[in-house]
């Protein structure tokens, strides 16, 4: 939930951080007069199992925690961390991040404990995936394993993995606003080999969220996961290379929206914008695609993997339209960038840990639907190829 109370409790009883503490290493962050300063703890564990060849071969578990200091003055920032939860070293990262101040005005303190940040709950998981037995997550892969096979005598091998990571965070700032997280994430995937004739082909499939366990079982997705994996497999055994040429190309919905991922959404996040480095930069208002073109970022759809109630520096996630019948509204924004480029906030400041400062980063972002059936944008291509599925992409805003 976004509120400060469950994560308080967690770093307060299992590190003895008090929010008299947080108050004391703000304003040692601010001792050199900067203009905004903020704490983000983070506890991550991560838990994995898998199965190969009909037996798990691996388990892990890890755990993970730290907290970063940041310290802002006009656009430069300080950062320092440790994975060391102690007040002695949080104050010593204070320290080391305010030395990038300048001779500035001195902002008012504002006491740590105020709670400023819309209500969400996104994620309402009562029992995170990392807290079921693992002889029940052995017993579904198990489960998976016989299924597979059991579709296609061609199915060779079947991999089966279960992640799953369960992470608290808290961001107290100078500017009052003490709030934090609890964020579950997890993902079940499926990897098929079949083999006819000495040619062996690969299928894969699987999915996942900020879901409980009983998202792959009740409902028995992970059938749908396993059989999906099988089918693609199957039908790669008997695939033909490729006609060469240049031709039309539909994509379909899901996973081909990694291109508009890589090619418009990093496109979009205000820093590569203020620096002028993305080829959106300066063209709000301007018409950017075709009219039938509207892209949102939406951190607020429930329990999807890129929904957060709150990005990294405590700001509620928000739909934000970035582009609307082809003309470009806006930029993804985090506090640094948002407020250099004097616009609004739009909660995707994200980190890749309590290790690195936070940027403006997508959550779930993708193309509204237009008007046309499907089938009718295929039928309006009389030569060309239809592209299901992307397994990666490579960013490219210039």
């Amino acid at each position: 939930m976004a509120a400060a109370n469950l994560p308080t409790a967690f770093f307060g009883d299992n590190f003895g951080v008090k929010n008299s503490d947080l108050e004391k290493v703000l304003d040692t962050a601010l001792a050199k007069k900067a203009d905004y300063a903020d704490l983000y703890f983070e506890y991550r564990q991560n838990e994995g199992v898998s199965l190969e060849e009909g037996m798990v071969k691996n388990c892990s578990q890890s755990i993970a925690n730290g907290v970063g200091v940041r310290v802002l003055a006009d656009a430069k920032t300080g950062y320092a961390y440790t994975d060391d939860i102690t007040i002695k070293n949080l104050e010593l990262a204070a320290r080391t991040a305010h030395y990038i101040a300048q001779n500035r005005p001195s902002p008012m303190p504002v006491p740590v404990g105020q709670q400023r940040a819309e209500a969400h709950d996104l994620y309402p998981v009562k029992t995170p995936v990392n807290d079921v037995a693992l002889e029940k997550k052995v017993e579904l892969l198990y489960e998976i394993d016989k299924f597979a096979h059991g579709l296609d005598t061609r199915v060779k091998n079947v991999f089966v993995s279960l992640g799953s990571e369960y992470k608290v965070i808290l961001v107290a700032s100078s500017q009052g606003l003490v709030v934090g997280d609890i964020q579950p994430l997890t993902r079940l995937n499926v990897t098929c080999i079949a083999e006819e004739n000495g040619n062996r082909q690969i299928g894969s499939f699987g999915g996942g969220g900020r879901v409980e366990f009983g998202f792959f079982v009740d409902k028995q997705d992970w059938q749908r996961y396993a059989s999906e994996a099988v089918r693609q497999a199957i039908l790669n055994l008997t695939a033909t290379d490729a006609p060469a040429g240049t031709m039309d190309v539909v994509l379909g919905s899901g996973w081909p929206g990694i291109l508009l991922h890589e090619a418009i959404g990093h496109g979009l996040e205000g820093d590569f914008n203020r620096k002028k480095t993305s080829a959106f930069t300066d063209r709000i208002g301007r018409r950017v695609g075709s009219e039938l073109c509207t892209v949102v970022d939406d951190g607020t759809i429930p329990s999807r993997r890129g929904s957060i109630n709150i990005d990294d520096e405590g700001t509620a996630t928000h739909r934000t339209v970035l582009i609307e019948n082809g003309i470009l509204k806006g930029y993804l924004q985090d506090k640094l960038n948002a407020g250099l480029m004097k616009m609004a906030l739009t909660g995707n400041g994200r980190r890749e840990s309590y290790a690195h400062i936070p940027m403006p980063r997508m959550t779930n972002t993708f193309m509204l639907a237009g008007d046309s059936a499907p089938e009718d944008i295929i039928r309006s291509v009389k030569k060309g190829l239809y592209a299901v599925s992307f397994g990666g992409g490579q960013v490219d805003i210039t």
